[in-house]
């Protein structure tokens, strides 16, 4: 699904990471650990396209265009409207998925008509994750998903990974916690090379 080869990312002057390599396939999960300031949000930037690699490429399955979400820090939430709007505006971009899909599966069904700027800071998290379930991709890329989240919508995001791993999904996380299956591949960044 993805395959990086030879990444590397510099910012402000400074080298994060050097020859980093990533295959993943469907089904599979990649959790990206280490320090702040190690590089995980920007090798996620990187994968997404957002940011260039100084060097090494990226490459999708089938050569065609990607086909993924990105969730970053910012919750991507526009206040003025509604939580189902929010929602919307994905499933449209996405030209497919279901509105009623996303707000069930963050539990925001009972708040789908209330405008987002009247939300707690978990449930706008809970609403910029729904986006994954109400316009279905099949790679997620993922920056500290469950930060802001209580234990029960923690479980709720594990439970519906689980479901995209297992319906052939990947994902590759940025997390200082524990989050995904067991059997995730492992890329630890360590401290800036320079």
């Amino acid at each position: 699904m993805l395959e990086a080869r030879g990444l590397a990312c510099e910012r402000g002057g400074r080298e994060l990471f050097r020859e980093l390599d990533l295959e993943l396939a469907s089904g599979e999960a990649a959790l990206v650990t280490g320090p702040n300031g190690s590089g995980k949000s920007s090798l996620l930037r990187l994968l997404a396209g957002l940011l260039p690699a100084s060097a090494g490429t990226v490459s999708w399955a089938g050569g065609g265009e990607p086909d993924f979400h990105y969730v970053g820090h910012g919750d991507a939430v526009k206040p003025a409207l509604t939580v189902s709007q929010n929602l919307a505006f994905w499933v449209r971009l996405a030209g497919r998925g279901s509105v009623a899909a996303g707000l069930e599966a963050v539990g925001l069904a009972d708040l789908a008509d209330l405008p987002a700027r009247l939300l707690s800071a978990g449930q706008r998290r809970r609403l910029g994750l729904a986006r994954l379930f109400a316009a279905p991709a099949p790679l997620w890329l993922l920056d500290e998903p469950t930060a802001g989240l209580d234990e029960v919508a923690a479980e709720a995001f594990e439970r519906g990974l689980e479901a995209h791993l297992a319906g052939g999904g990947a994902a590759v996380i940025a997390t200082h916690v524990p989050v995904g299956p067991a059997a995730a591949r492992r890329i630890e960044l360590g401290a800036p090379l320079r």
